[in-house]
């Protein structure tokens, strides 16, 4: 991917300090006693989890910690700036000419655990936009999962990433999520359906970026479009179950299959349009 390093983006928020350095469940300590601890850590900025571990079994766990600013992920954080920065002036463009404004969405850099407006999570729930506060949260140790576990290296495998939740707060800005809340309270049994379709339509916003980066920026270079695509079948549904339980349950899926988010991201990168990432009125 052609991109040139120009610092961090304005919509950059980086909260690597107030993750900890990784929370666990310890023998013993009931629900309310690990989300005590939890934010004790979150707020002090310290692994209470250690102290309690070291009370129970005389020997503290030793944790390393990486360094707030991390000189070694300096090119990766100006990397996502830039993926960043570009999907949210590509947005700008396409909401504008449909007369509908773009507020831009805010990306917080966290560390192991992170307190958003949607609750609490942990980095192991990976890349996630919360519509509560239109911002995309991402631990920068998912790139090197995504690279590791599921096979998909490659900068644009990155960049697809973040443009996939960029695409929640599009659906957020067009009222499709909220539609989406209405009709799951409604129709609970429809809850994991309506899931999958709306994570296929970010697929394809992801694609539609990828469009516009490809035909009218020139950032694409040969074999982005295939590590996309590597990225999309990687982290599938069908294959995190087969990889985790070793058996498929279609009827569990929350993102879609391999085969759907590849087709859906291919139909927003071919297309550029809208119109073609309606996914609730598809078979």
């Amino acid at each position: 991917m052609r991109w040139t390093p120009g610092g961090r983006s304005e919509d950059l928020e980086d909260d690597r300090a107030g993750g900890g350095s990784g929370f666990r469940l310890s023998h013993g300590m009931g629900l309310g006693g690990f989300l005590l601890l939890l934010v004790l850590s979150i707020v002090f900025k310290r692994d209470f989890f250690a102290l309690f571990d070291a009370g129970s079994s005389g020997v503290a766990p030793t944790t390393q910690s990486r360094p707030v600013n991390d000189p070694a992920e300096e090119t990766e954080v100006q990397f996502v700036s830039f993926v960043l920065d570009d999907t949210q002036k590509t947005w700008t463009r396409i909401m504008q000419a449909r007369g509908v404004q773009y507020p831009h969405a805010k990306l917080v850099l966290f560390r192991d655990a992170v307190d958003s407006a949607c609750g609490l999570a942990r980095s192991a729930t990976g890349p996630f936009y919360c519509p509560a506060d239109q911002k995309v949260y991402i631990d920068l140790g998912f790139y090197d999962e995504l690279k590791r576990r599921f096979g998909a290296p490659g900068d644009f495998a990155q960049a697809y990433v973040l443009a996939h939740e960029i695409g929640h707060h599009v659906q957020r800005l067009l009222g499709v999520e909220g539609k989406v809340r209405e009709a799951m309270r409604a129709n609970p049994g429809a809850r994991n359906d309506l899931s999958v379709r709306m994570e296929l339509q970010a697929d394809c916003f992801a694609g539609i970026w990828a469009h516009f980066a490809d035909k009218t920026l020139g950032v694409v270079e040969p074999g982005d479009i295939d590590d996309a695509l590597r990225a999309a079948s990687a982290i599938g549904d069908d294959r995190i179950q087969k990889q985790t339980q070793g058996y498929v349950v279609p009827d569990a899926f929350t993102h879609g299959s391999s085969e759907q988010r590849v087709r859906w991201f291919k139909r927003g990168y071919e297309s550029g349009k809208l119109d073609a990432c309606d996914t609730f009125n598809a078979d």
